[in-house]
């Protein structure tokens, strides 16, 4: 008597789409590729720097055209997000100790938003902006 155990089909593809955890979790995955090609981008911004005036004419101009803002808000929008489910999930992933037990999650977080919240507006204030 031979033994076939039971093997649960999942698709390919799809195997995400069954619940919402899982679309978060891809969501934050496919996140990192868009980030990714952000920095590609500046690195090829610097590129252009370097190789004089009229490249650099031609690569702002590729950015601050509708497809390049709309890349750049696209990114921005995915790196918030990336930001964002991370912070949440730091608690988990970085128990800080304190006495017998460990800080609480809910403090680690507000820790990273509020440090968030004032580099961003560091920077923003060396740019100029405020």
């Amino acid at each position: 008597m031979s033994r076939n155990p039971y093997v649960r089909e999942v698709p390919r593809t799809t195997w995400y789409m069954r619940n919402n955890r899982y679309i978060r979790y891809m969501l934050r995955e496919v996140s990192c590729v868009f980030i990714g090609l952000y920095a590609a981008s500046l690195t090829v911004g610097l590129v252009r720097l370097a190789q004089g005036d009229n490249e650099w004419t031609h690569y702002l101009n590729g950015i601050s055209s509708p497809t390049g803002i709309l890349f750049s808000l696209l990114a921005f929008g995915f790196a918030c997000y990336h930001s964002i489910t991370w912070f949440n999930v730091t608690p988990r992933a970085m128990r800080i100790p304190k006495g017998d037990g460990f800080v609480p999650g809910p403090a680690i977080v507000s820790a990273h938003y509020i440090i968030w919240a004032v580099v961003s507006l560091v920077f923003l204030l060396m740019m100029g902006v405020l």
